[in-house]
Formats: structure tokens, C-alpha cells, sequence
């Protein structure tokens, strides 16, 4: 078997090759049959329970298909159930590692990929993992019955094609050196799921059918809606496989959903649960104390990782009228004083988020260089001038001696007069337009904690004259009504990439934009944007992927599509103490709920092996 580590890429042209492992830029770490990965004990201990919440805002559930579009899925049925021909490490950002597959292989073009299954790989109800199951998933997943950014996702792949049992390719579009690792992260399913009495369910109808995968754990006692179990699959087909050796040490690790932050925290220090991640600087602060903390029954820790800073902020949503001219967008921006909530909303814990891509190599700086007008220079004609003749946009920053920089007064002064020059005018008790209609902004939340956020910003947006709406709706509301658009400013948070890539054509393609439940929120269509989204995708080199997304960035922070937020370099969480060990080596880049699933194992009494609970289904 050849090794990818020793061709380099600009041989691709004339080279094929096949290997144990794909890298987007050719940095492979760890040779074919190595034994394990750095960050985890290869001995851990088999045993136990693990119990979670949710690292997001669900709050109940109403399936067991994450792949359709109507309804919340359960959590981790992504990470505990399904698999993937290839699967990725908390070492390397651009890597993955056959999992499904034993070998893969890219043309010398770089125009398909050739998967050959493992043998031994087997779904849960013991059938073998065959070339006719990874592309039955492939086509219900760009189907009409799944979930459109899956559509958005492949777009770049002509067809999947079975060569023999345990052999397949796909074939692209371009050559695109992401794309490999795209259809290898693919998850795979059964073609049995979803039978019955010999005939097979439409896709989307599939929703509260137990799952077919080949992942180490099965569907166990479910309290529907509200908590869901999974149990160890002790006939799990990869147990002694070098990419899952030392991992999935929990005999069942259960997922609790509560209603709000403050009963979720109530439950941790009750013991329903044994961690936790805080996303709220003051209730870090301030509310994970006590006797529990004090005597170290609870552990309370900021990790370090090396993860790319998530981005987080308020977006406009630019398919209504009122927020289609750019000064409109930017005027808003300007009543957001960050620099006071730091200090007293968020203990001087957060930076402020400057563009899309935080703190990273990608994120655009001063005016653009050569590299970067090389792409910006035939787009001219489609872009705002100031891009090549002014500093890339920055949030405004607020002074606390008044004397030594700009205030919020200042900022409110050019606000108004962006909005004057955009046709609204204060009269009447309000900002309004030629016509006298008033400017109102109704902003939806579905847990409460940007109350406090909201509040000051909408005071400072009430001395512009706008009228400011702040509405708590339920999670299952709030996503319906992101899937079709229907708001008009909200919140959200992006994780950070090492390599971002496709995921940022359904952020921000103009071909999203009337697609229901696409995640382009604040409704990008700009044929620029387009363009250099092309040359990010195209990208064959790290340097080359570094100028696109400077290049993509610059240009999306002059349409000022969003009020930019906060972010920290650390994660916050606790844990129960004496319960749980954890491998000597930390990761990378990780998340604390993955790492602590994939890698943590029971000590003591929590060693003691858990029945499984044999699928007890609606309680």
C-alpha cells in the first residue's frame, strides 16, 4: 500500500496514489498501521456510564433521522451510531483516517476517489457494510427527502458508482482536493433501515425507526422528547481497529435535554449529569460556586485547545426590505458598545469577534495585498470600492477615558447619519422612512440568555430612534422558523475550522438563499462572493486557501451582514469529581463532549459494567 506522505501535490497531475489516509495538503501524521492515537489511553478500561447535555439550545426531540429536514433529532446519534468511510483525529485539521474503508485512492486527475471497504465492517443488526449501502446513502442523502444542505454539501460530485462488493468510486465535478475528504466524513446507513414488510419507507418518512449503523453504540432506554440512552454494542465490529483503539470506553453514555440554562445547572449540581460546558461569562462567574466547587466534589476548569475561534454574532436577515441597504446594516452595528458589556456584563473575559474567521491566518487585515487583489481585481465591477481603497472594516471600539478616543456618542452620530443618507430620519417620536412607516426590529431568542445583551443594545438603538422587539420563542419554533426564514434579526454561533471549505458555500452561496433550511441566514447573494467562495473550494495549497478566505472575508465584512460578537480562547467546564480519568495527552482540537465520549473512562465504581437496555423505546 503507498503511502500519500510521499507524493507531494503539485506530482498529482501525472501521479495517482492510495493510501490508509487522505490529506487535503498532504501532512499525514501517523504511518499505516499505527496503533493508536497520541491523545488516548489504548488500555482504558471498558465500563460505566457517561451522562451529558446537549453542547447546544435543544430542548426536546421528536426522531431518530438526523438527516430530514422536519423535526430535532436526538443528540449524539452523529458521533455514537453512524460512521463514515473515513473519520478524522483531534491531532490534525485536514486529515482522516480509513474507518469504513481500508483503502483509499484519488485519481491521478484528482477527478473521482476509489473507497475499498473493510470486510469485517458490519451495521448493528450484523449485515456486512457493502458498496451498495454506502451509495444507497448517498442518494437518499441528496435526495428530495433529506435535508437540503446535503444537497449543497455534494454538490460537486457527479454520481457514485459500485465496482464490486466492497469497492467503489466517486466521481467529481472539479478538482477540488477537499472533496475526497468530503464523501469520506459522508455518514453511512443500512439500505434495511427503514423496511417494512419488504418495502422501504420514503427517507423523510423514516423518523422514530431505531438506526442502522455500524457505530459503537445502539439506540437504548429512551425517555422521548426528553433523554435518550446509548449502549455500549459489545459485537461493535471496530473495537480493535487503531483509529477506535482506547475509545468509546463508557458502557452507556445518556444525553439529558432540560428547558433552560438555569435548570440545566441546577441538574449538574443535583448529579443528573457529569459535565457540563458554560457559555455565559457571568454564570460562569458567579453561579458555578459553592460548597460542591469549594470542596472539590465538583471540578471547575478552563481547558486550553487549539481549536480556530468560533464566530458569533447578530445577523441581519437581508431578504426583508428594510435591512437591504448596507448603511442600514452598519448604522445598527454602531449601537452595539461591547466594550461595556465586557466589563460589566462578561467580566472582562471575551475579545470581540472582527470577522468570520477568528483569529486565524484567514482573517482579512489593513488593506489587501497582492495575493488578495490578484482575486479582488477581476471581481471590481461587483464590489464596493472602499474594499481597495480603505482598511478592512473593524467593530467600533469605545474608549473609557472619553478624551482619548471615540465614545458612543460618536458612534451614534454616524449612525444617524447612515440612516439619513438611507432614507430614515427621526420624526414623530421615530425613525422613520419616506412614507412615515416606523423602523422596528423584532429580535428572536429561544433561551433568554441574550436578554441581557439585548437590553443595552436596544436602549442604544431606541436613541436612534428604532423600536426594538426582544422575543423568547421554544427551540422547536425558533427552527422552523430559521429553516424558512421567517425573522428578522437573531443570534447564532458557527464553530471555528482549521480548513474551512464547503460548509461556507451553505453559509453564504447565493443559491441558498431561497433554499429552505440552508443555513445562509442573512441571505448573501452577491455573485462576488460566489466567485471567491469557487477560488476557496479550488484552493490547492494551504497559502492559496489562506488568500481566498482573506480575500472572502474582506468582502463579506464591507456588506456588513451582521452585528459581530464575542469570543474566548478557552473552554469552561466542570465536571463530578473521582468519577471519570482522563488521557494524559489533550488533544488539539477538540470539543469537551466529544473528547470526554471518546476518550474518558469510569474510575472506581463507575467501572461497574451497565446492562444494556435492549431498546425500551417511548416511555
Amino acid at each position: 500500500m503507498l503511502r500519500f506522505a510521499f507524493f507531494c501535490l503539485v506530482f498529482v497531475s501525472t501521479h495517482g496514489w492510495a493510501g490508509h489516509a487522505y490529506a487535503q495538503f498532504g501532512d499525514i501524521k501517523y504511518p499505516p498501521n499505527f496503533r493508536n492515537f497520541a491523545y488516548v489511553n489504548a488500555h482504558a478500561p471498558k465500563g460505566g456510564e457517561l451522562v451529558l447535555v446537549p453542547p447546544s439550545s435543544l430542548s426536546s426531540f421528536d426522531k431518530y433521522n438526523p438527516f430530514t429536514l422536519k423535526g430535532n433529532a436526538a443528540p449524539g446519534l452523529g458521533s455514537l451510531v453512524f460512521e463514515s468511510l473515513l473519520v478524522g483525529n483531534m491531532d490534525e485539521p485536514t486529515t482522516a483516517y480509513g474507518l469504513l474503508a481500508e483503502d483509499v485512492s484519488v485519481a491521478a486527475d484528482r477527478r473521482s476517489v476509489v473507497f475499498r471497504l473493510r470486510p469485517q465492517a458490519r451495521f448493528n443488526n450484523g449485515d456486512d457494510v457493502l458498496a451498495e449501502d454506502v451509495k444507497y446513502s448517498f442518494d437518499k442523502l441528496i435526495s428530495k427527502e433529506a435535508a437540503p444542505q446535503f444537497r449543497t454539501l455534494y454538490a460537486e460530485v457527479l454520481g457514485v458508482k459500485v465496482i464490486d462488493a466492497h469497492t467503489l468510486r466517486f466521481d467529481f465535478k472539479s478538482a477540488n482536493p477537499e472533496l475526497p475528504l468530503i464523501v469520506g466524513a459522508m455518514p453511512v446507513f443500512s439500505r434495511q433501515w427503514g423496511q417494512e414488510k419488504g418495502e422501504s419507507k420514503p427517507f423523510d418518512k423514516i423518523v422514530t425507526d431505531f438506526p442502522i449503523g455500524s457505530g459503537p453504540y445502539l439506540v437504548g432506554r429512551v425517555v422521548f422528547g426528553r433523554d435518550i440512552s446509548y449502549d455500549r454494542n459489545p459485537e461493535y465490529w471496530a473495537k480493535t481497529l487503531n483509529v477506535r483503539q482506547g475509545m468509546f470506553n463508557f458502557d452507556r453514555i445518556t444525553f439529558r435535554l432540560y428547558k433552560d440554562n438555569t435548570a440545566q445547572l441546577e441538574g449538574f449540581k443535583a448529579g443528573e449529569f457529569d459535565l457540563i460546558q458554560s457559555f455565559i461569562a457571568r454564570e460562569w462567574a458567579r453561579a458555578y460556586t459553592g460548597k460542591q466547587f469549594s470542596s472539590g466534589q465538583l471540578i471547575k476548569k478552563e481547558l486550553q485547545h487549539s481549536n480556530a475561534g468560533d464566530f458569533q454574532g447578530f445577523l441581519f436577515n437581508t431578504r426583508l426590505p428594510k435591512f437591504q441597504d448596507v448603511r442600514v446594516r452598519e448604522a445598527i452595528g454602531l449601537a452595539m458598545d461591547f466594550e461595556w458589556m465586557n466589563r460589566q456584563l462578561f467580566y472582562n473575559a471575551y475579545q470581540r469577534v472582527r470577522g468570520y474567521f477568528v483569529g486565524s491566518d484567514f482573517e482579512a487585515k489593513d488593506l489587501p495585498g497582492a495575493d488578495e487583489l490578484a482575486l479582488l481585481q477581476p471581481l471590481r465591477n461587483q464590489l464596493p470600492a472602499q474594499i481597495f481603497t480603505q482598511p478592512v472594516p473593524l467593530p467600533p471600539q469605545t474608549q473609557l477615558d472619553p478624551n482619548s478616543g471615540e465614545t458612543l456618542r460618536d458612534h451614534l452620530r454616524r449612525a444617524k447619519a447612515l440612516l439619513s443618507q438611507a432614507g430614515w430620519n427621526y420624526r414623530d417620536g421615530a425613525l422613520r422612512n419616506a412614507m412615515g412607516e416606523p423602523f422596528t426590529i423584532e429580535f428572536i431568542d429561544n433561551s433568554g440568555a441574550m436578554g441581557r445583551v439585548a437590553t443595552p443594545f436596544a436602549k442604544n438603538l431606541g436613541k436612534l430612534g428604532f423600536q426594538f422587539k426582544y422575543k423568547v420563542v421554544d427551540f422547536a419554533i425558533l427552527q422552523k422558523r430559521l429553516d424558512v426564514f421567517d425573522f428578522e434579526m437573531m443570534s447564532t454561533r458557527w464553530l471555528g475550522s482549521l480548513s474551512p471549505g464547503s460548509e461556507l458555500v451553505e453559509r453564504f452561496g447565493a443559491k441558498q438563499v431561497a433554499q429552505e433550511g440552508s443555513s445562509n441566514y442573512m441571505g448573501v447573494r452577491d455573485p462576488a462572493i460566489d466567485a471567491l467562495l469557487n477560488q476557496v473550494l479550488a484552493a490547492k495549497t494551504r497559502p492559496q486557501l489562506s488568500t481566498a478566505l482573506r480575500a472572502l472575508d474582506r468582502t463579506l465584512r464591507f456588506g456588513f451582514y451582521c452585528v459581530p460578537h464575542w469570543y474566548g480562547g478557552v473552554h469552561r467546564v466542570a465536571w463530578r469529581n473521582g468519577k471519570f480519568q482522563q488521557p494524559a495527552v489533550m488533544p488539539l482540537y477538540y470539543q469537551p463532549d466529544s473528547w470526554a465520549m471518546m476518550t474518558w473512562w469510569g474510575s472506581g465504581s463507575n467501572l461497574t459494567s451497565v446492562a444494556p437496555s435492549q431498546h425500551e423505546g417511548k416511555d
